[in-house]
């Protein structure tokens, strides 16, 4: 007589066999020449993403999930940072085309002793570097920005007509008033694209000078006192302080002028002695 353990048993094969099933091959590898193919349209096309590569495939007659056309294209490091690398490069290329022509426009902060934070709004002319503070202020507001706009336009007066661009980021205080008083001079809006700040790299590589040589070394009192030692700044980085981009010229330096090596050298400390400056002494 069989045991009631060796039925449960027997039962159990029974059943695991029943519902067992064979495992899946799973998909076919894809061929090496359809992988290649896709590699290259990736390569070829650098701002085309994967669906309107899978798009172009089936339109020549392959028939491949846009799913394994992602999957292709980020294992060869192909895709969004790819794309977003031409773009910068065709924005890079804008710059240099159009560097004569250009403003550039961007907000720092800067904190007080007493940890108050204070927002500074600047504008660099790009082709001599040549910096503007536009203003400091505790609060700024899309109407003091626009304020500071039109100051702007007063002060540079008929050089208005030297420029033909602003650059500037998508902050939500740079509106559409602000933008109509550049438009009033016949000088277009070109907005970064988001999240790019190296695409404004003029008025960032300032941002890094102006901390690193002054509002990093200094305590700020207020207000006031921010506003005068960045105005002292600014005059130092148009007078004397030498560019790269300029051949070691300072911006408002006029470049047919050669000077000759002086007699005699003197030294005088600017922005509250935080640099020194060299002349020809008197």
């Amino acid at each position: 007589m069989v045991s009631p353990r060796t039925l449960l048993a027997w039962h159990q094969c029974l059943v695991k066999k029943k519902w067992t099933q064979l495992p899946s091959p799973g998909r076919p590898p894809l061929a090496a020449e359809l992988r290649d193919l896709i590699i290259q349209l990736g390569v070829e096309n650098p701002r085309w993403g994967f669906r309107r590569v899978h798009g172009e495939l089936r339109r020549l007659g392959y028939r491949v999930s846009s799913a394994t056309v992602r999957r292709v294209l980020r294992a060869a490091g192909i895709g969004p940072p790819l794309r977003r690398r031409a773009a910068r490069g065709e924005w890079r290329a804008f710059l240099r085309a159009q560097a004569d022509g250009l403003l550039a426009t961007d907000f720092f902060h800067v904190d007080t002793i007493g940890l108050r934070r204070l927002y500074a709004l600047f504008v660099m002319e790009v082709r001599t570097r040549r910096v503007h503070i536009l203003g400091v202020t505790a609060h700024p507001t899309a109407a003091w920005a626009t304020q500071q706009a039109r100051q702007l336009l007063w002060e540079i007066g008929d050089r208005a007509d030297q420029f033909r661009y602003l650059i500037r980021d998508r902050d939500a205080k740079f509106t559409a008033a602000f933008d109509t008083v550049f438009d009033s001079e016949g000088i277009a809006i070109a907005k970064i694209p988001p999240r790019s700040p190296n695409c404004n790299p003029h008025a960032e590589r300032f941002v890094r000078s102006v901390r690193e040589e002054c509002t990093d070394r200094v305590l700020l009192l207020d207000r006031g006192h921010a506003e005068k030692i960045l105005h002292d700044y600014a005059r130092h980085f148009n007078e004397h302080r030498p560019h790269q981009g300029r051949g070691q010229l300072a911006p408002n330096d006029d470049p047919t002028v050669i000077p000759l090596p002086p007699i005699r050298i003197e030294r005088r400390q600017a922005i509250a002695g935080l640099i020194n400056e060299y002349r020809k002494a008197s």
